[in-house]
């Protein structure tokens, strides 16, 4: 039924076990090891783009989470109208929310597909899918330290490996086994505690608490207490994994904070250049730049008193060179001239200005 799954995984393990083989032997339990161990860096490394697409969408669901709040506020009684506003909000930051799920729900078919191989390396069987006869011989008999790649400490037939012995516990599996699963443990917990430390802390929700007990705590826990029940094979792989996705996030983190640093550092370069720089003082001998009025605009106040002034002391010498001595004529040209020029100079007087009412003569 998932043959289209099987198939697949059986030929990456079935190159990279032909690939070891030649150089330590096929039925060396070194080739099988490296041989699970690459099928699983393989496997990661076609998620690898998904897995970088994952991280920068989480990074912009962090940076709109404010908004998201406001949302969850405002349309707290209606569930429909916050759905539409979260994809729309979604829509317009470029996110897709199924892209931070798409690389653990691609591992799965993987790990699915791994212990179904796994479990038919059964002895005696004719083929496992790309491998022969042989090769599921080389598999059953390969030991690592005095022990069956297939064997767990608590052996279950169900739960993958070939049916070596009879169900039960193996405590001669133990010695190789908790080693495995204590490394593997121990990578998940700092797989986890390196994801949370990257939470942005406004974001944070309930259920976001939830999952990161859960991630931190209960899922290495788990892996430790119901390894026991998983064969060797599969513990390799769950190690190779684990120490995979903590390499991997170091670096894809490290060259995410990399280019949004180098982003700040170019808008702050940016905002130097064109503001002015403080305390700067023009140049010697350098003139202040004046704007020249545009046609049709009307001076400024200030030029307008000033060019009166000027007026006004242009008006007081010109009057005062009007008498034969520099002498008014009439003696009050001085103040004659002040107020003409403030009144707009040359202006019309007004008729009748200046002349003596005349009275009427009496009979």
């Amino acid at each position: 039924m998932l043959d289209f799954i099987y198939y697949p995984v059986s030929f990456i393990l079935w190159m990279w076990h032909k690939v070891f083989g030649f150089v330590f032997g096929d039925d060396n339990a070194i080739a099988w090891v490296l041989g699970i161990v690459f099928l699983t860096f393989t496997v990661r490394g076609i998620l690898f783009k998904p897995f970088v697409n994952q991280v920068r969408s989480m990074k912009k669901m962090q940076d709109f989470a404010p908004e998201i709040k406001k949302i969850q506020k405002k349309y707290g009684n209606d569930k429909q109208r916050q759905a539409q506003e979260m994809q729309k909000l979604q829509r317009e930051h470029g996110v897709n929310p199924l892209g931070s799920c798409l690389p653990i729900l691609l591992q799965i078919p993987v790990f699915i597909g791994l212990v179904n191989v796994l479990r038919n390396f059964a002895p005696g069987a004719d083929s496992n899918y790309y491998f022969d006869a042989a090769g599921v011989a080389s598999y059953t008999n390969a030991e690592l330290f005095g022990v069956n790649l297939g064997e767990a400490i608590r052996h279950v037939a169900m739960m993958g490996g070939p049916d070596i012995g009879p169900e039960g516990w193996n405590w001669s599996v133990a010695p190789v086994a908790f080693p495995l699963l204590i490394v593997a443990s121990i990578a998940t917990h700092f797989t986890a505690r390196h994801s949370v430390a990257r939470q942005n802390p406004s974001s944070a929700t309930q259920q976001t608490a939830v999952m990161n007990k859960l991630t931190l705590y209960i899922f290495p826990v788990g892996l430790l207490v119901f390894g026991a029940f998983l064969p060797v094979g599969m513990l390799i792989y769950f190690l190779a994994n684990n120490v995979w996705t903590l390499g991997q996030q170091r670096f894809v983190y490290g060259r995410i904070d990399k280019e949004e640093e180098a982003k700040k550092a170019e808008e702050k370069e940016k905002r130097d250049t064109l503001a002015p720089k403080p305390g700067q003082k023009p140049q010697p001998g350098q003139k202040p730049q004046q704007q020249k009025p545009q046609p049709g605009q009307k001076p400024a106040q200030g030029s307008g008193k000033k060019q009166s002034k000027q007026g006004g002391q242009s008006g007081e010498g010109k009057s005062g060179g009007g008498g034969s001595n520099g002498t008014s004529p009439k003696g009050d040209s001085g103040v004659r001239g002040g107020a003409w020029a403030k009144n707009g100079g040359n202006q019309p007087r007004p008729s009748g200005q200046g002349k003596k009412t005349q009275g009427r003569k009496r009979r």
